[in-house]
């Protein structure tokens, strides 16, 4: 009997636990019946697009560069497209070994390795960096049967820029670089972040630089569907790229060249502008630079060699460098006499050679003085008693405020950035210079040194272009551009970029018909007249000389005791032809000594060039880069004659490769570098 209420009592017990599990079954069963209905229905729409997020792989597509062109159409920085090495450095263990084991498979050189170390320096290890470029197809083919061997290291097909024409106007073209920290917080901070999504490279200098939105394009997009290993499948939709404008510049390319080439081994600035519009015909810094050697990324033996040079290749001096103006000053001086009353054309000044003031003897032509000197006489013989006096009458401030608007000591508002101010004096300027009570006053001694374009003036040659072409256009002022139009890549829209309505100083004719009469006597009878004998047109100009260093009181400068360096500037202002200027400009050559030996000269071939179609003769060439002046010699050769290297031929086939590439081209070298990193992300090591 017992035996049978424990088997009932065991039953009982089991009965209960199958009860409960199934309860417990049922309850799962409930629980997951419910689940899948709020998956299926409350989270169809959400789930469904994480799925296709997961399946669908957004690819942005890098949009062709602009092109730029100069005035004639010549083409300056263009694209190609080639394959890169890149390496992500977080993705890589040991990169030395890395490396080491690739350059067994193709060729790494020295300097490769020496900027991908600077690039590391530059970046922060989650973006790929370009180990070599510029792969051949056979260099690719090796590296992709052996891809599997490194984990990090991919083949990309990147498109790069090209500067055809090396040195030539760099400073004005300047070179596009990687993209940087400090450069991806700037594209955040801006509205433009969306639009570098797989774009590596921007403008850093120059016009790549200043146009940047326009040159750079739309950045497109190409939705692929990827497999779970991350391998294309198909193509599911695509937004093209649009390419950017192509931007034209005032710049005539073959005569930027040519003043280039007159320069020499020497050091200086050229800004050459048309006074009617504004437009910058040349803007030359010597010595120059390859942008080509920051496209890549460059090395550090090559930079080293740039920042470090003491001729200071990277500085823009037509921007960027200050001089004092030296007697290139005594025009605006004149005219401001002239127009404050201050002084009329026909008052004499005595110059006896020299001009005390305050206990000071200041000197004028060493020892030797001009007798009675007019205005007209002052400014052909280049009177520096005339202008000291002058400078005592009208005082500091009164010059500050009639140079002013001319642009001396300001912003020019040329369409480049990296422009500076330099320095217009004023008690105002002196009060705000300086820390010190003693340093802020303004002693009535600075002020005569002014009037001849020393003491604290210090201008740049595009402020002192900018001021001869307002003088010379009668007070007309226009503000300087070198970009003239733009064209759509796609529609080949041409948009011309006019030139802002000028300023009217309101300069009176008579006084501007004084000034420039005396500067065309400086090419006929004054300081230049040997770099102009011959020409077959009128031009007007003045020459300058200004100091480099400082001459002690009772010290005379000697060059032969100076270093090259010490030595003093040789500037020049010119127009041409001088009844209806259409080119006017400002010179410097640094440390080359009077501006009538050495700047006045390659202002004479400018003018040939520019008016006259003519390039200087061979022999010529070679005289101008040794420092000689004088007229022309040998017989000029017609600018049309003169090829540019490349030759026309090179650069007329570089124009059809570069205008015809489409936006196909980028969604090809973007399908083919997500293409090469898809399907090498699906192989395994054995």
């Amino acid at each position: 009997m017992s035996e049978l209420r424990n088997v009932q009592a065991d039953l009982s017990r089991f009965r209960s636990r199958v009860l409960v599990a199934g309860l417990l079954v049922c309850i799962a069963f409930i629980l997951l019946a419910t689940r899948l209905v709020y998956l299926q229905i409350f989270r169809h729409e959400d789930l469904l697009e994480q799925a296709d997020n997961n399946r669908i792989t957004a690819v942005p597509v890098v949009p062709n560069r602009g092109l730029i062109l100069d005035r004639n159409g010549v083409v300056v920085a263009t694209n190609y497209s080639a394959y890169t090495l890149e390496i992500t450095p977080s993705k890589v263990s040991n990169l030395d070994q890395v490396i080491e084991d690739l350059s067994h498979l193709i060729e790494v050189h020295p300097r490769d390795k020496k900027r991908l170390k600077k690039l590391l320096e530059e970046s922060k290890g989650l973006e790929s960096l370009p180990l070599r470029t510029r792969l051949t197809d056979e260099e690719v083919a090796k590296f992709s049967a052996q891809r599997f061997r490194f984990p990090g290291v991919e083949v990309k097909a990147r498109l790069y820029r090209n500067y055809p024409y090396g040195e030539t106007a760099s400073h004005v073209i300047g070179y596009i670089g990687r993209i940087n920290q400090a450069d991806k917080e700037k594209l955040q901070e801006s509205e433009d972040e969306g639009n570098y999504r797989g774009t590596d490279y921007m403008g850093k200098l120059g016009v790549e630089q200043s146009f940047e939105k326009k040159l750079h394009g739309v950045t497109g997009v190409e939705d692929l569907e990827t497999s779970a290993g991350g391998r294309a499948v198909r193509k599911l939709a695509s937004s093209p790229a649009t390419p950017g404008d192509t931007i034209m510049l005032s710049i005539d390319m073959k005569l930027q060249k040519m003043i280039e080439d007159m320069f020499g081994d020497r050091r200086g600035a050229v800004v050459a502008l048309d006074p009617n519009s504004g437009e910058v015909l040349a803007f030359v810094s010597k010595p120059t630079f390859d942008p080509n050697l920051f496209v890549e990324g460059i090395d550090s033996e090559s930079w080293k060699e740039l920042s470090e040079s003491i001729d200071k290749p990277l500085l823009n001096r037509a921007l960027r460098g200050t001089y004092p103006p030296g007697s290139t000053y005594k025009p605006f001086m004149a005219m401001a006499a002239l127009q404050s009353g201050k002084r009329s054309a026909s008052a004499v000044i005595n110059d006896a050679g020299s001009w005390t003031f305050g206990g000071h003897t200041f000197r004028s032509h060493g020892d030797g003085g001009l007798g009675a000197v007019d205005m007209y006489r002052s400014i052909v013989k280049s009177s520096n008693v005339y202008y000291y006096s002058l400078a005592n009458e009208l005082g500091v401030d009164a010059m500050h405020d009639f140079m002013k608007p001319l642009g001396f000591g300001q912003i020019t508002g040329i369409d480049v950035n990296g422009e500076v101010r330099g320095v217009l004096p004023s008690t105002d300027w002196k009060r705000n210079a300086y820390k010190r009570p003693e340093q802020k006053k303004w002693y009535a001694g600075e002020t005569i040194s002014l009037g001849i374009g020393q003491g604290y003036n210090n201008f740049t040659m595009l402020q002192l272009a900018q001021a001869t072409a307002t003088l010379v256009n009668g007070g007309l002022k226009y503000k300087p551009k070198i970009v003239i139009a733009t064209q759509d890549a796609v529609t080949r829209t041409k948009q011309a970029i006019p030139s802002a309505a000028p300023e009217n100083l309101g300069f009176s004719p008579e006084n501007v018909a004084i000034v420039r009469n005396a500067m065309v006597g400086v090419t006929k009878e004054g300081t230049s007249v040997r770099s102009f004998s011959g020409a077959s047109y009128v031009s007007g100009g003045k020459t300058g000389t200004a100091q480099a260093v400082g001459i002690g009181k009772n010290e005379k400068y000697d060059a032969r005791r100076l270093d090259e360096s010490q030595r003093d500037h040789a500037l020049y202002i010119a127009f041409a032809p001088a009844d209806d200027p259409k080119i006017a400009l400002a010179i410097v050559v640094e440390n080359a000594g009077f501006g009538s030996d050495s700047a006045a000269p390659i202002t004479r071939r400018i003018f040939d060039y520019w008016l006259l179609s003519q390039y200087p003769s061979l022999e010529d060439m070679a005289s101008l880069q040794s420092g000689k002046g004088g007229p022309p010699i040998g017989k000029p050769r017609m600018a049309a004659d003169v090829p540019l290297i490349p030759t026309a031929q090179a650069v007329a086939d570089e124009i059809v490769n570069a205008t015809t590439q489409t936006t196909k081209s980028a969604v090809a070298a973007a399908k083919l570098g997500s293409k090469l990193s898809t399907n090498s992300s699906s192989l395994k090591s054995p």
